[in-house]
């Protein structure tokens, strides 16, 4: 059994890809609680593929495709902030329009060199087994940048999340509190690449923190809950993918759903068999 455990980290690579996978489980858990009090699902999504045009310009730049990324996404998360500063669109309607113009022009860059370059996939679908020790330190590096900023606006982004418009009494802007909280997205967006891709990052921002929410209500405990969601789901996703010979961001995410589901039946309280049983007991 122990040799079962340990096999696959004697592998420098792997060693690597798990440190990764455990960074980008605990911090998009953790910020992946406010996109679910927000119900901002998709502005994850809107903002993970948003990074397309800035990976194409970096590839075709011959540049490190990351930077590219993070360009791409801190300009799309502060054209929505541009956007729906005043009132005149709404955020979904700004998310929905930059969303798509980002998208095309990705499609288009990649388009211009002749076909879709092989080189993008693992940015597509993740490959935390190709992660290298300078994509280490830049994961661990723009991760760390994250859980600080959530720490040190706890409380703003706590009272701009449950009632803005008390926020907004009180004298705290909470559109700049929605700015910030923007930007933390797309930091967290270009962490998570490597590990499960663009196409993977929104289920591990969102799936962590819904499960959290089913097993309680207070902020703090649902941050703890999803992190150690996130990482258990990291962890046995890369196990998965070494002895199951599968992508490895893929995994991650379903081994994450296989929590949500599991909450979702039997979360005491609120999960569909507790509900079930107390529906069936005489009154």
């Amino acid at each position: 059994m122990i040799d079962w455990l340990t096999e696959p980290f004697a592998l420098a690579f792997m060693q690597r890809a798990l440190v990764a996978a455990v960074v980008v489980g605990l911090v998009c858990s953790v910020l992946g609680c406010y996109v679910v009090l927000r119900s901002m699902a998709f502005l994850g999504d809107a903002l993970a593929h948003a990074v397309l045009p800035g990976i194409a310009l970096a590839y075709l730049a011959g540049v490190d495709l990351l930077a590219g990324a993070l360009v791409a996404a801190l300009l799309v998360a502060l054209g929505i902030g541009f956007l729906t500063r005043h009132g005149t669109v709404r955020e979904d309607t700004a998310i929905g329009i930059l969303f798509a113009a980002a998208l095309s022009l990705g499609v288009l860059l990649i388009s211009s060199t002749g076909s879709y370059a092989t080189d993008l996939t693992h940015i597509l679908f993740g490959d935390v087994l190709g992660v290298s020790t300078t994509d280490l330190w830049l994961t661990g590096g723009l991760a760390a940048a994250v859980l600080l900023a959530v720490a040190l606006l706890y409380r703003e982004l706590l009272l701009a999340s449950f009632d803005p418009l008390l926020a907004h009494t009180l004298g705290r802007r909470p559109g700049l509190v929605l700015l910030a909280l923007l930007v933390l997205l797309a930091l967290t967006v270009v962490v998570s690449l490597q590990t499960v891709g663009v196409g993977l990052v929104t289920a591990l921002l969102v799936t962590p923190g819904a499960t959290a929410s089913l097993l309680t209500q207070r902020l703090p405990t649902m941050m703890a809950v999803a992190a150690v969601v996130g990482v258990v789901s990291s962890v046995v996703g890369l196990y998965l993918s070494y002895y199951l010979d599968v992508a490895s961001g893929a995994a991650i995410v379903l081994t994450a759903t296989a929590f949500f589901v599991a909450a979702f039946f039997l979360a005491p309280h609120r999960g569909l068999v507790w509900r079930r049983l107390g529906d069936a007991r005489p009154g």
